[in-house]
């Protein structure tokens, strides 16, 4: 999401960042840059106009006037401006109600409501440590109940049982009481979508809400709807008194311009991204700190926050006193980062949160090492001897043939592969005997390990 719009407003940000001073012209250049961008975005007319309105105000006073340099102090203005549209600061859940606590979910028929009450219900769980009920009275699509009792189960959540031909009303009493009798400390209301809006299916999601009187009640919009997504997010506002949004497909190709749209339009925050199919991929949303990926300056705090949840320390800090102990790096270890990168989305969803300088292509730095590409990576060592893995040199012609064999590639593969670990093996040998700098010496294209380029 917002590969299109970080393009052209880094461009701006870099062509006005560079001048001495503000003139009109320039001012007036890049703020036709700006606006271009968004809308090429999906951004909602009227927030394009209100947004280039506040950026011109503040632009042509004296806060820029007075700078020491004016180019800077331009896009700083419209880093705060992309903030303040997004919602200023980090909106949490509000969970300190009498228990239990209800959260609904409400939105268009696949918008991702039933993946995202599962992806909730697993957070909440593990970042605060709360018992949590799921209830579907989606009695429209039998499917969407049974999906969500699967995904109870695989997150490890309670499951009140609904049936399609109770009302969704009555589905929700039973629930509160069974939440109560269960001492679940949150109930999360999975509600009925259509493919359009209409009367009968705003009367339901409001009578839904009377009977659970939510603390929270969330938006659930896909980020790649478009314009539609407007009209959506317009109609449920006024239909129901929302708290949040949650911003579905985040890592699709999507625009962007929903996320712009919808915030200013419901007047609520961006609660939490959703990203990819598994049940772990839910992100709190952060307003500077997206805005800074916005304009390609990267959000360094999201990508420490999610090493700390998904890489293991126990075989970060395992590797670490091997190496200290004088073992060399083998091909085991090898797997290990593949694996762990892979938790964490990849080298791209890394590089997404990386300030990458803008004469530098993202795109070609991850090329070759996408998803696909790892799990084959991984494929050629697990089709290895343990011996092997521990010895790589005593790998020959023969060996690499049986090893290509079984997992199904080419010799030429496993050269590339057994290439690549001598390269990482060097590389983890000045780790050992002189930390990081001789390390990052040793980087090509100034910070990469050999191998990821």
């Amino acid at each position: 999401m917002f590969e299109n719009l970080t393009g052209r407003l880094s461009e701006a940000a870099r062509n006005i960042s560079g001048k001495g001073r503000l003139t009109e012209t320039n001012v007036k250049d890049t703020l036709r840059q700006v606006r271009l961008a968004l809308l090429e975005a999906d951004v909602a007319l009227p927030v394009v106009k209100t947004f280039i309105d506040r950026i011109r105000e503040r632009a042509v006073g004296e806060e820029v006037a007075r700078s020491l340099t004016p180019g800077q102090a331009l896009v700083k203005i419209i880093h705060n401006e992309l903030v303040a549209i997004l919602g200023g600061g980090h909106a949490p859940l509000n969970l300190k109600a009498q228990p239990p606590v209800v959260i609904l979910l409400a939105g268009l028929q696949g918008a991702g409501k039933t993946t995202s009450a599962a992806k909730l219900a697993k957070r909440i769980m593990e970042k605060e440590k709360k018992r949590v009920m799921l209830v579907s009275v989606d009695v429209h699509r039998p499917a969407a109940i049974l999906q969500l009792q699967t995904l109870a189960g695989e997150v490890g959540a309670m499951h009140c049982d609904s049936d399609p031909g109770e009302a969704p009303v009555a589905i929700v009493g039973r629930a509160l009481e069974e939440a109560r009798r269960s001492h679940a400390e949150v109930l999360i209301v999975d509600t009925a979508g259509r493919l359009h809006i209409d009367s009968g299916m705003m009367e339901e999601v409001a009578a839904v809400h009377a009977a659970a009187a939510p603390q929270e009640t969330l938006f659930v919009v896909d980020s790649m709807a478009g314009q539609d997504a407007v009209n959506a997010a317009t109609a449920f506002s006024e239909a129901l008194p929302l708290t949040g949004v949650v911003l579905t497909k985040a890592d699709g190709d999507a625009k962007g311009g929903v996320a712009l749209s919808v915030r200013e339009i419901t007047g609520q925050p961006i609660r939490f991204l959703g990203v990819g199919e598994k049940v772990d991929g839910l992100e709190a949303f952060h307003p500077e700190r997206m805005a800074s990926r916005i304009l390609g300056m990267g959000d360094v705090l999201s990508l420490v926050e999610e090493i700390e949840d998904k890489v293991s320390r126990e075989k970060t800090e395992k590797l670490a006193k091997k190496l200290k102990k004088g073992r060399g790096f083998d091909l085991s270890d090898l797997r290990d980062q593949f694996e762990q990168m892979m938790n964490m989305g990849g080298l791209g969803a890394m590089l997404d949160k990386l300030p990458i300088p803008g004469n530098v292509n993202a795109a070609a730095l991850q090329d070759g090492m996408g998803e696909q590409q790892m799990r084959r990576q991984i494929a050629i060592i697990n089709s290895m001897t343990p011996s092997e893995r521990r010895f790589p040199k005593t790998i020959n012609g023969s060996r690499k043939k049986r090893i290509a064999k079984g997992c199904g590639l080419q010799v030429q593969d496993v050269n590339r592969l057994l290439k690549q670990f001598t390269q990482m093996e060097k590389m983890m040998k000045k780790m050992s005997r002189g930390g990081m700098k001789k390390m990052m010496r040793g980087m090509p294209r100034g910070g990469l390990p050999p191998g990821f380029g």
